[in-house]
């Protein structure tokens, strides 16, 4: 056990290296020197933001049809380089799978773009009242190391609609991944519509960096997507932050449900990209009256069933333990199973797994620390319940009222009710996988910044935008 002084070391270090909490070692590309200067990344910060400010004077006032032009760069070079981009992020920061970091690229065609900037207008017999959405100015955005350039992505199409520029900090792990992409970006950008560095980044991303980000004059607003420890940083600042932070899904299977569908959405949510996504199915609670066949139905998914000393073999390898290394005391959450293939887990556990296997499972007790610790590798543990009502308490306690997401598998209306109203999340899924909450094949629409703490959700392009209203009256123009 760790005495006082080397835990205060240990967390000072990873904070000041990671700006995000427990995440695992970077690859060998992760721990590069640093990138070099050019389109649109600068040696420090105060150079990157006047950049990005001088990039917003223009951008501005650019029609939305123009807007629009550079969006389509984004999202054109997203689907082109996705393999490509995919592989280099995957070498540099060791996590996730290629397959589904390719998929994270190509669906960056469902982050809104300009087609969601609408004026609203209010008219009666006084006159006329036009509310617009108007930019920030330069936006300060935290990336995380899960999913960097799709996050850089999707963020930059949301500001750019919106009339913003922005300034990026990466995590370091995922800075060279970064740099490329915004490099990528800008230099197509300023080819199509004839303006540099509308999104901008330093060369040396750090905790120091952020925290010049967050204080800098000429950064109106920020966004945060990554741990606790940078979304309180940036809280500290004195200016709005959009925060996207922590979550711990749940997912409830009652005993109305369609099995074989519930278990092969689970595997899908829980396995996409190791589990890194903050979306993804965690923990299951599954009613006993279906609980052997929801078991039987997971094997026929492509899930592997651990026994209880695999668990157990897992679970210390997946955690440090402040008290007897029982489970009895504080869990944290080690970085070296976080993001790894389910060969991976499968060693750690002392287990061999058939080619194929998309994720590992098994029945564990309520408060084991696989339930209750956000934990982001293939490994979902499933706790047996009496009855629906049981299933869904046991759910909100384990989402721990972060209010980001929350699954159900059942045919009952009323279970699925209860269970939305309780939970109160930002995203809820019924009957599919947690990657519909994203518009995987459902009808809503893509971000890679939830934000739950700060109740955005979602976020668009209207999250970037600040409400400005043009009134007409005492005679002015009127059409009623």
């Amino acid at each position: 056990m760790l005495n006082q002084d080397q835990l205060i070391a240990e967390i000072a270090q990873e904070v000041i290296a990671r700006l995000q909490t427990r995440l695992p070692t970077p690859g060998a590309a992760g721990r590069a020197t640093a990138s070099p200067t050019g389109d649109g990344v600068f040696a420090t910060v105060d150079d990157a933001v006047q950049a990005a400010a001088k990039a917003q004077e223009t951008v501005g006032r650019m029609s939305l049809e123009d807007r629009g032009r550079m969006i389509a760069v984004i999202r054109r070079l997203c689907d082109e380089k996705a393999a490509e981009w995919a592989r280099f992020e995957l070498e540099e920061t060791g996590l996730g799978r290629l397959d589904h970091k390719v998929d994270k690229l190509k669906i960056i065609r469902n982050v809104l773009g300009v087609e969601f900037m609408v004026s609203q207008v209010r008219t009666d017999a006084t006159g006329i009242c036009v509310i617009e959405r108007a930019p920030w100015g330069v936006i300060g955005m935290v990336l995380p190391v899960t999913h960097s350039i799709p996050t850089l992505a999707s963020n930059a199409i949301n500001i750019l609609a919106a009339g913003n520029t922005a300034v990026f900090n990466p995590h370091p792990a995922g800075a060279k991944s970064v740099a490329m992409a915004l490099r990528a970006f800008n230099r197509e950008i300023e080819r199509e519509a004839g303006v540099a560095n509308v999104i901008t980044t330093v060369a040396d991303a750090s905790i120091r960096s952020a925290e010049e980000i967050f204080h800098h004059p000429g950064v109106a607003l920020l966004c945060v997507t990554g741990g606790q420890a940078v979304v309180k940083a940036a809280q500290k600042a004195g200016k709005r932050v959009i925060a996207a932070g922590p979550g711990n899904p749940p997912v409830v299977v009652d005993e109305t449900a369609c099995l074989e569908l519930a278990a092969k959405s689970i595997v899908a949510g829980a396995a996409f990209d190791n589990n890194l996504l903050c979306i993804g199915e965690k923990e299951a609670f599954v009613v006993t009256s279906v609980f052997d066949g929801f078991i039987a139905a997971m094997k026929r998914a492509g899930g592997y069933e651990l026994g209880p000393a695999a668990i157990e073999k897992l679970t210390q390898a997946a955690f440090r333990f402040d008290k007897d290394g029982k489970g009895c005391g504080q869990a944290h959450l080690r970085k070296e199973l976080v993001g790894k293939d389910v060969s991976v887990l499968a060693a750690a556990a002392g287990v061999q797994v058939p080619a194929g296997t998309q994720l590992l499972f098994g029945t564990t007790s309520e408060d084991h620390a696989f339930v209750q610790e956000e934990q982001m590798m293939p490994f979902l543990p499933i706790v047996r319940v009496p009855d629906v009502k049981a299933g869904i308490a046991a759910a909100l306690r384990a989402e721990h009222g972060y209010r980001h997401t929350a699954l159900m598998h059942s045919r009952s209306i009323e279970n699925v009710t209860k269970m939305a109203r309780v939970m109160n999340t930002t995203l809820f899924v019924h009957n599919g996988p947690s990657m519909a909450s994203l518009g995987s094949e459902a009808a809503s629409y893509l971000s890679y910044s939830i934000a739950t703490p700060t109740g955005e959700g979602v976020t668009t392009p209207l999250t970037f935008t600040r409400e400005r209203q043009l009134t007409l009256a005492h005679g002015g123009l009127r059409f009623i």
